[in-house]
């Protein structure tokens, strides 16, 4: 939390935190594709339904909006969070996102993971008031291009969010590798422009 203490003090944030149960039952290699997608879905409804009323509660603004931001299997959390729920999430901060999750559903692809996973879920979403609303949101897409990366997949859900007129941005940190240091370099800096 130091990085972010100035903006904290300031009162132009406040951070709550969750447990990523989902993220890490998507690596358990013992667990199914089908059980992997139907707990994701499982996640997205405790985070609408319980985690985003209660922030809302706390703050005592119950229409607030709210920024998503996560790192690694944390950054295809807040893509999902702000694609299937723009009427909350106003921008997402997606840090060396890992998107393609197809690589841990043992080669299913059942419904619960198309609907949990943007990549696929986008392409198909019909114009309307959830596809209206996530136009006028925003997400970035920063990745380094160092150690354990893999920057390809932020261009293609840029690539995915563009061709249905979301406006994203991909922002290669050159030099930067899959670690802690490097989303914590990243999260003040968009933060203070955006927050």
């Amino acid at each position: 939390m130091k990085v972010l203490g100035s903006l904290l003090e300031a009162g132009r944030i406040r951070v709550y935190s969750c447990d990523s149960a989902a993220g890490r039952l998507w690596t358990d290699r013992d667990a199914s594709g089908a059980h992997k997608a139907w707990f994701q879905n499982r996640f997205d409804a405790y985070v609408t339904e319980e985690l985003v009323p209660a922030i809302r509660q706390d703050t005592g603004e119950p229409g607030i909006e709210i920024i998503a931001a996560g790192a690694s299997l944390g950054a295809f959390q807040t893509l999902a969070s702000v694609c299937r729920h723009p009427e909350i999430f106003k921008l997402g901060i997606c840090m060396s996102g890992t998107y393609d999750f197809g690589r841990w559903m043992g080669g299913a692809h059942t419904l619960d993971y198309h609907y949990a996973s943007p990549l696929h879920f986008l392409p198909h979403l019909p114009e309307g008031e959830q596809l209206t609303r996530l136009r006028s949101r925003f997400l970035i897409l920063a990745t380094g291009n160092g150690d354990y990366e893999a920057p390809w997949e932020s261009f293609w859900v840029a690539d995915a969010l563009g061709r249905k007129g979301v406006p994203n941005r991909v922002d290669v940190w050159e030099g930067y590798r899959h670690d802690w240091m490097t989303w914590r370099d990243m999260l003040p800096q968009y933060l203070e422009k955006h927050a």
